[in-house]
């Protein structure tokens, strides 16, 4: 029997927190004994009322069903939008979330949809996140939630809270996942297109953009270019062919703009590189380490542990275990198709 999805609307909603999570959805699809394919969703938008809605991009939504018609929810996912932020709005949506709440399953809030979802008091006590630029509103606006408004998603309990935008979807795979497994949740990823999957404790935006932000000279494609050659050995002299600088402007330059050396700079990207690949894949510790340009593993397993305090062997024992079963049933399911 498929899960119904409702995916609340409203006025100056962000498009994209309705109709990436809403493509996820309606993506995953899973094989039934003829060997055809069948939805796992029925994925449904519901508002307050039957009007056609405006987005805050100039989108127009209309929505499937009213407060009044909506049937019942395994899940509802309240996306983010300006008017989520206006206290009055959202008072007006808070009593239908909470009557919603008492017979659904799970909730999930994207990006500014956690002030409404907070309106309602069921987030008191928990950990939520929100689009990092408005974690201080909601913080200050409602003092009893515990914020973390670094990571991309969050559960606590029945209640998921994402970052913005893109995060969005990040959340709806990570829902798949939880409801049929990593393998249709990969097969959804492949179909949208996009990284396969980022996990919920990571980092709203990457260090390279975080880095490529902070320049507006012409350092500012370095750290980009930086993360897709950590394969090469990257040298002082390398940059500053790449930058037309001389090698001594590319060390006063770098540091003066990131506030670190080079070095550093490219260690730091090629560790959290490694941490991902020893839990996403089973790539022996000896392949990650040439992937990413360490000349032998006993140079990188000295890196690694420096840096994290535990060996890549360890760090992989403890969070990467599971993932590489996983992998191995998807890549078997793969071959016999």
């Amino acid at each position: 029997m498929r899960k119904r999805i409702g995916i609340l609307i409203y006025r100056d909603v962000q498009a994209l927190d309705v109709a990436g999570p809403m493509d996820a959805f309606a993506a995953a699809t899973t094989a039934n004994g003829s060997g055809s394919s069948v939805p796992v969703y029925e994925v449904f938008t519901v508002a307050p009322s039957s009007r056609a809605l405006v987005s805050e991009s100039g989108l127009t939504f209309k929505p499937h069903y009213t407060f009044d018609s909506c049937p019942g929810m395994d899940t509802l996912v309240i996306p983010g939008g300006c008017s989520m932020r206006d206290p009055q709005f959202v008072a007006g949506l808070a009593p239908w979330i909470a009557q919603s709440a008492r017979r659904t399953r799970r909730i999930a809030a994207i990006c500014t949809g956690a002030f409404g979802l907070a309106a309602t008091g069921l987030l008191r006590g928990r950990c939520v996140t929100t689009h990092w630029r408005f974690a201080t509103e909601l913080s200050a606006r409602y003092p009893e939630l515990r914020i973390d408004a670094n990571a991309l998603f969050l559960r606590d309990g029945p209640y998921y809270t994402s970052a913005g935008i893109t995060a969005g979807i990040d959340l709806a795979l990570a829902l798949i996942e939880e409801d049929v497994g990593r393998a249709v949740s990969l097969q959804v990823a492949r179909e949208l297109v996009v990284y396969l999957r980022r996990a919920g404790g990571q980092a709203q935006y990457s260090e390279p953009l975080e880095f490529e932000a902070r320049s507006v000279d012409r350092l500012s494609d370095i750290t980009r270019w930086i993360a897709t050659h950590l394969h090469k050995k990257i040298t002082v002299d390398a940059l500053a062919r790449r930058t037309n600088l001389g090698p001594r402007q590319v060390l006063r330059r770098f540091r003066a703009t990131f506030g670190t050396t080079p070095a550093d700079f490219v260690e730091s990207l090629r560790m959290k590189e490694a941490q991902r690949r020893l839990v996403m894949s089973d790539s022996s510790i000896k392949r990650v380490a040439t992937s990413l340009g360490y000349r032998s593993t006993h140079v990188f397993r000295r890196a690694f542990e420096r840096r994290f305090g535990v060996s890549p062997g360890a760090y992989r024992e403890r969070f990467g275990g599971r993932m590489r079963g996983q992998f191995a049933a998807i890549r078997s399911a793969a071959s016999d198709r």
